[in-house]
């Protein structure tokens, strides 16, 4: 299968799980393009790929406030093309916040509006990859089982 990831992160911590994911998922025989938000354009992003994982650093108090870069792009969701695809969210936060990974609630919510099938429930882990390496590796494994 044709899988993409794109993802937002300022302290590089979603980068980081993006980039574990991307390299898992290809080990096990799918074809995986790992994209930074600021990089992509949401017209026909998800076109040519069977599945999709959006992955967002996100804080907030009052409310969820998603990072800069993947905020520009999910402002123009109703573009990416992702009805029909298989999706997934993912986000590093910090628990101090009251949203503590709060976009994956987000991006899940319009992306299921949109039409996608959400594969697994969203991952949520406190910092970088490697202080959550068992689980996010878990939940790669239960998406790689779902593509």
């Amino acid at each position: 299968m044709k899988v993409l990831i794109v993802y937002g992160s300022t302290t590089g911590n979603t980068a980081g799980i993006a980039e574990a994911l991307g390299e898992r998922i290809g080990h096990a025989g799918h074809d995986v393009t790992v994209s930074n938000a600021a990089d992509v354009t949401a017209e026909g992003l998800c076109n040519g790929y069977d599945a999709v994982l959006f992955g967002c650093s996100a804080w907030g108090t009052d409310e969820v406030e998603m990072q800069d870069d993947f905020n520009a792009l999910y402002e123009e969701f109703d573009r990416i093309g992702v009805k029909g695809k298989k999706a997934a969210c993912f986000a590093s936060g910090d628990s101090s916040f009251e949203h503590f990974c709060g976009a994956v609630d987000v991006i899940e919510g319009r992306l299921a509006g949109l039409g996608a099938e959400i594969m697994e429930e969203g991952l949520k882990v406190e910092g970088d990859y490697s202080g959550s390496r068992n689980e996010v590796d878990g939940w790669c494994d239960r998406i790689i089982a779902a593509l």
